[in-house]
């Protein structure tokens, strides 16, 4: 059961990642900001509902494990850093790398509290 949770996340995950990403990115071609979105959201909602999600190990397959890991795209923000670098666009690349960085962290941070001020109610 936890396992075909996983795929069914992962599958949803993948699909959001690519329309998020794709409606993004078109809107704005000259920076990642698709990649920057997703990867911000991701870190967002992966913080606000890891605490929620603990007692239910089926449901944190379904949406920790599999949605959000699909969803999210590490991979992807590391080969776009690397081509900017590759294109020496140094300062794109910077604040690329910068701007994930932390948004992500506080992202996360923000999410966690969110949840444990829900949780504390």
């Amino acid at each position: 059961m936890v396992f075909l949770c996983v795929v069914v996340g992962g599958a949803a995950g993948a699909v959001a990642r690519y329309a998020l990403g794709a409606w993004v990115q078109a809107r704005r071609p000259r920076f990642p900001w698709g990649t920057l979105v997703v990867n911000v959201t991701g870190a967002f909602a992966l913080g606000l509902l890891l605490p929620m999600l603990a007692a239910h190990p089926v449901l944190k397959a379904l949406v920790a494990t599999g949605f959000l890991g699909a969803y999210t795209t590490f991979s992807t923000f590391s080969a776009e850093a690397a081509l900017l670098v590759h294109d020496r666009d140094w300062r794109r690349a910077a604040e690329y790398v910068g701007a994930t960085v932390v948004l992500g962290l506080a992202a996360s941070f923000a999410g966690w509290w969110f949840a444990s001020a829900l949780l504390a109610r």
